[in-house]
């Protein structure tokens, strides 16, 4: 026990290494670690046990009212936001029996579904949302279903989706959750999005699409896909640039952005039967 809690240094639970969230277009952003940083000093008895899974101790100082279901620690996290970072779902399902609060904010304003899906706890994330959790509370920066299309699976988006997340969702820098799914050449949940209705045309801040994020990226599947959801080509972006322009500006090849475009125009002409679209 002395080795995991040290009184000078944080410790990262759960342990996952930092990664890098998209850069969009000169946007900056830094290394994201989604476990919490725990010094000893700032937990309780009751927040160290629901830290490390203890359901016996978290259940005792519950049962003989030594502590309060919704107590928080220094940075505002209750036991719920630790048990939902480290994934112990005895502990979720414990607390919400007691009718522990849901959404409650910790000090870096992020509800304990939103650390649940950061930390890539599927189960937790699930039950929360079966009782109530709610999915369009964000962190400040981006919401449930941005990180989800970022980096993690259509079926949790799925769910998500069926508990009302908001799908165009959109984060400081105007991305919805199709943005992140393109930059994170993630193909299977852009198609997903797109088909449960994300908007192909949507613009971000600076009035950039979806298609001059996917040819900046040279990422020529996912020209594809935007083209047959009909995305538009010619709009421009707050400077008068098109997706054309940013494909010249990132090495797009443009004999095959050309194809792409003259492929997509043709399908879409009832009157040219000898084409084949599939």
């Amino acid at each position: 026990m002395k080795k995991i809690f040290d009184f000078s240094k944080k410790k990262q639970f759960p342990p996952f290494p930092p990664f890098k969230l998209p850069y969009f277009f000169g946007v900056q952003t830094s290394n994201y670690i989604p476990g919490y940083l725990i010094k000893s000093k700032d937990l309780p008895k009751f927040h160290k046990a629901a830290l490390l899974g203890d359901v016996g101790t978290v259940q005792l100082l519950l049962m003989f009212g030594k502590n309060s279901v919704n107590e928080v620690d220094r940075e505002n996290r209750t036991c719920l936001h630790l048990a939902c970072a480290n994934g112990h779902l005895d502990i979720v399902t414990l607390l919400i029996e007691r009718k522990c609060e849901l959404n409650l904010l910790d000090k870096e304003s992020r509800t304990p579904f939103m650390k649940a899906i950061q930390c890539e706890k599927g189960k937790c994330a699930t039950i929360l949302l079966q009782h109530g959790a709610d999915p369009n509370l964000g962190d400040g920066k981006n919401n449930a279903l941005h990180y989800v299309a970022f980096y993690m699976d259509k079926d949790l988006a799925a769910k998500l989706l069926h508990y009302k997340a908001d799908i165009e969702a959109k984060n400081k820098e105007g991305l919805t959750p199709l943005f992140f799914a393109i930059r994170g050449l993630n193909y299977d949940m852009a198609e997903f999005l797109l088909k449960n209705g994300a908007n192909v045309n949507a613009l971000d801040g600076s009035k950039r699409t979806t298609l001059m994020v996917a040819v900046s990226m040279q990422y020529t599947e996912m020209v594809s896909l935007l083209l047959e959801y009909n995305v538009d080509h010619t709009i421009k972006d707050q400077i008068g640039r098109t997706a054309e322009a940013y494909a010249k500006i990132y090495n797009y090849p443009l004999y095959v952005y050309f194809k792409q475009i003259k492929r997509h125009m043709e399908c879409n002409k009832p009157s040219t039967p000898q084409i084949s679209c599939s």
